[in-house]
């Protein structure tokens, strides 16, 4: 009885350990964004079927929130919408992470328990980064509009005549430029915040302020693999939506298993914190 108790404070101690250690952020470079990128493939081969189940459920949302500003004519909000749809993609991709984790560990991984991840606490404080991923997609749409409405006013387009006006005329290609330029911030700041936040949450029980603060000191000293890495995201990104959104039926899971490995290289723990 005694040996048991010893046995179950020592592990309460070890948990404690791992809670309250500071996480290390070691230098990488480009070599170790290749072999991420490699070994995201890999894990999609080895699991097929619930990455790209997730990729599918991703795209669906994605289509579903295209018709539904097209049903509603707003148009002007359809190119900004499937932009800011991306900045979700870390929500969407946290099953990915742990399908990448069940397989480095060698635990089952049905879709039930690689969604109850998702879908429950799970001991982490994964619920409170869905929050901030929302609060990006929201103010972005709203920065959308205003930079729409600031070019065209209260002009309301059919598809055709809107992508006629922004390619070629004067306003409408500064309005492309001004757009995308203020897309790119906001999906710059997105990436640097959860890169490495959510696979960390996933893989420790620490809080969410010390991973969003171990994501941004990722990319500070990595800065030209990390981004180079978050240029590479959005490049596969954008040609993913082009063909309607279907390609992300594919990029989804390679990115994110590709963003599981690149956080196992870019964080490592004290020994005493390990395992």
């Amino acid at each position: 009885m005694a040996d048991a108790t010893l046995a179950h404070a020592a592990d309460d101690s070890h948990r404690a350990a791992r809670c309250k250690a500071e996480p290390i952020v070691n230098r990488i470079t480009f070599a170790d964004v290749r072999w991420a990128l490699g070994q995201g493939l890999n894990d999609l081969q080895r699991a097929p079927t619930c990455g790209l189940a997730i990729g599918a459920f991703y795209t669906i949302a994605g289509v579903a929130l295209y018709m539904l500003a097209s049903r509603l004519g707003l148009f002007y909000l359809t190119y900004p919408l499937a932009a800011g749809f991306v900045l979700l993609g870390p929500f969407f991709a946290i099953a990915i992470y742990e399908v990448s984790r069940r397989l480095e560990a060698g635990e089952p991984r049905s879709l039930r328990q690689v969604a109850g991840v998702v879908t429950g606490s799970g001991g982490h404080s994964l619920g409170w980064m869905p929050m901030l991923n929302l609060f990006a997609f929201f103010i972005w749409v709203d920065v959308a509009a205003a930079i729409y409405l600031g070019f065209f006013g209260l002009r309301r387009f059919d598809m055709v005549s809107l992508f006629t006006e922004a390619l070629t005329t004067s306003h409408g290609l500064i309005f492309l430029v001004v757009g995308n330029a203020i897309g790119a911030v906001f999906a710059v700041l997105v990436f640097s915040t959860t890169v490495v936040s959510y696979p960390l949450l996933l893989d420790r029980d620490t809080d969410f302020i010390t991973a969003i603060a171990t994501s941004w000191k990722a990319v500070r000293t990595n800065p030209v693999p990390m981004l180079g890495f978050g240029f590479l995201v959005g490049v596969l990104t954008f040609l993913a939506i082009v063909p309607g959104l279907l390609g992300l039926i594919f990029v989804l899971p390679l990115l994110g298993h590709a963003t599981w490995h690149l956080y196992r290289r870019v964080v490592s723990w004290p020994p005493d914190a390990a395992g």
